[in-house]
């Protein structure tokens, strides 16, 4: 042991001082270990820290596994352009002292517009939801129209070259839309970036290129000096490219400005986008509640109505749209605070039950009377209720009297007369439209109404004959060459126009309609609407001979109609539906191109 102690003390200081450096140096890279956090999700074009910015934290090489350079520092932040998994690694020199996995999602839309949007129309993800939405929008508009509107659409172009194939600037995986906040007036366009400056620069090209002269401020924003326009701004913020476009609001002269908060500034737009933090839109309470009453979709619109707006207790509307081969359709949900038509049930539109069979234009409203009366003229007491019975009063028609005897149904069906239209066409050269409208009110009593139109008919230039029997009132006039009759019966008004309609077949037309649209169409406490252009074709091309008609100009005159009907109505049919339901107000919607 004396030995060995002899030994130990002979070793040099300068040794022990190595030994001990290297020792302390290894403890302290241990102590002091580069902090990347655990395994973790994070989104898209959303800066992720790395390290610590707390004194004796090391300084070390980060390797982000995303193809970005390599960045030296103790405490840094790093967005990854695009989704996929990414192994983070901390480097001394070559040695790896420290890994992290991220996975990296796409950022929804929906998080980069903020919490307080008034209006956002959007598509949560460009990939399988533009091309039907272009394709559908070319078919309804014409190829030529469409793609000059296109091209002129913010962000647009960037978008369709995207699915070409070019995916370097801009994401498919996330989306594209449109919103307003309180805070600016005007407009802002948003979309889902991997490469920010590339898409900055491709955007600021495209206003160079039409002329517009472009200021650049700093690596992320630009501003582009329009013509008769506000300025607009783009710039970038967390994967996304905003475009602000603002509209300034024109005072009338001698009109007093308004105080408003919001403002056409586009740069105080920019500010206050990078300033907002958390979910955005996205955890909304009144969208996650609408979100759920919707149908799925590629394309959705949200609206919040303003509390000083809503008057019948409407905080907001949220609907979809999906499109699929031709076929586009709406589903939308308006939430009420409370029952929509105070919870009365519409009287039944009876003409639907038994009218001539094939209309190519339906239009129905059932709505209880009083609720009817309001939406007419106004609540009982208000300014416009009030106004509008002096202004009748004046005219020598009680219109309380006229309003009560309103049921509350209103039904309007539309006929295509194709024999009357190709005689009048070929015989007489004036290719005008030719058929019948029927229309049908319901009325609790029959006096006002005949009162009220015998009293509109005296005072103007109108040439009526009227006429009484068996309790039937009747007004027959002629209005751009063509029979009209109004018909006040004890239950309802009674309008028929045009062409006779006594060839044709009569039916329940409300069944065929609830066939084809849904039971609850077409029905008592609804609003509906169609317009069946895919009607109106087959019954131009059905008649065989016209009397007076020399077949061959028949033959020719369908091919012209069928051609230039072609080309100015490219949708089969379109339809629309407004109905109380519980909790608010269903809009349903289709709009059905024709097949070729």
């Amino acid at each position: 042991m004396r030995s060995s102690s002899r030994l130990f003390l002979k070793v040099p200081s300068s040794v022990l001082s190595l030994v001990a450096g290297a020792l302390l140096a290894a403890g302290c890279h241990h102590a002091v270990k580069p902090e990347l956090g655990a395994d973790r999700t994070v989104e898209a074009g959303v800066p992720v820290e790395f390290g610590s910015a707390q004194e004796g934290a090391p300084e070390v090489s980060w390797d982000f596994g995303d193809g970005a350079p390599a960045q030296k520092g103790r405490h840094l932040a790093h967005a990854f352009p695009r989704s996929g998994t990414f192994a983070v690694r901390a480097l001394d020199g070559a040695t790896e002292v420290g890994r992290v996995q991220l996975t990296v999602v796409p950022r929804p839309v929906l998080r980069a517009i903020p919490e307080d949007a008034t209006v956002a129309m959007y598509v949560p993800q460009l990939r399988g939801s533009v091309e039907p939405l272009v394709d559908f929008y070319a078919r309804l508009m014409g190829p030529d129209t469409a793609q000059r509107q296109l091209e002129d659409a913010p962000f647009l172009p960037m978008v369709l070259q995207s699915l070409k194939g070019d995916s370097s600037k801009v994401d498919p995986e996330e989306g594209f839309g449109l919103f307003s906040v309180p805070v600016f007036e005007g407009t802002v366009a948003l979309l889902g970036v991997t490469d920010g400056k590339a898409a900055l620069d491709t955007v600021i090209q495209e206003f160079e290129s039409g002329g517009h002269r472009v200021q650049r401020q700093g690596e992320d924003s630009a501003r582009i000096e329009m013509t008769e326009v506000e300025p607009v701004t783009v710039f970038l913020d967390r994967g996304y490219l905003y475009l602000a476009m603002p509209q300034k609001k024109e005072v009338p002269a001698g009109e007093p400005v308004q105080a408003s908060t919001s403002s056409p500034d586009a740069e105080g737009l920019r500010r206050y986008v990078a300033e907002f933090r958390g979910p955005g839109l996205s955890e909304s309470p009144l969208l996650t509640q609408l979100r759920a009453k919707v149908a799925e979709g590629i394309a959705y619109v949200f609206i919040r109505f303003p509390q000083k707006d809503q008057g019948g207790g409407f905080p907001g509307f949220f609907s979809s749209l999906s499109v699929k081969e031709g076929r586009a359709e709406m589903d939308g949900f308006m939430p009420a605070d409370k029952p929509l038509l105070q919870g009365k049930q519409g009287p039944a539109p009876a003409l639907l039950e038994k009218a001539p069979l094939g209309p190519v234009g339906v239009a129905m409203m059932s709505i209880p009377p009083s609720e009817l009366a309001s939406l007419l003229f106004g609540t009982p007491g208000s300014p416009r209720r009030t106004e509008a019975l002096q202004n009748w009063s004046k005219e020598g028609i009680d219109a309380e009297a006229l309003i009560n005897s309103v049921r509350g149904d209103v039904t309007l069906l539309v006929y295509f007369d194709a024999p009357a239209f190709y005689r009048n066409f070929l015989v007489n050269k004036r290719p005008e439209p030719r058929g019948a409208v029927m229309m049908e009110a319901g009325l609790t009593r029959s006096e006002p109404m005949v009162a009220a139109l015998t009293k509109v008919f005296a005072t103007g230039t109108w040439n009526v004959e009227q006429s009484q029997e068996k309790g039937v009132t009747r007004f027959r006039m002629r209005v751009m060459d063509q029979p009209l009759v109004l018909t006040v019966a004890a239950d309802r008004l009674s309008l028929q126009a045009g062409e006779a309609l006594d060839a044709r077949p009569r039916g329940n037309v409300g069944a065929a309609l609830q066939d084809r649209f849904g039971a609850s169409a077409f029905g008592p406490s609804h609003v509906s609407l169609m317009l069946d252009m895919g009607r109106l074709r087959s019954e131009m091309d059905a008649p065989e001979q016209v009397p007076g008609v020399p077949p061959g100009q028949l033959s020719a005159a369908k091919a012209f109609g069928g051609a230039f009907l072609d080309q100015v109505t490219p949708f089969d049919h379109a339809f629309l539906d407004f109905a109380p339901e519980e909790g608010g107000a269903r809009l349903r919607g289709r709009v059905v191109l024709r097949t070729h």
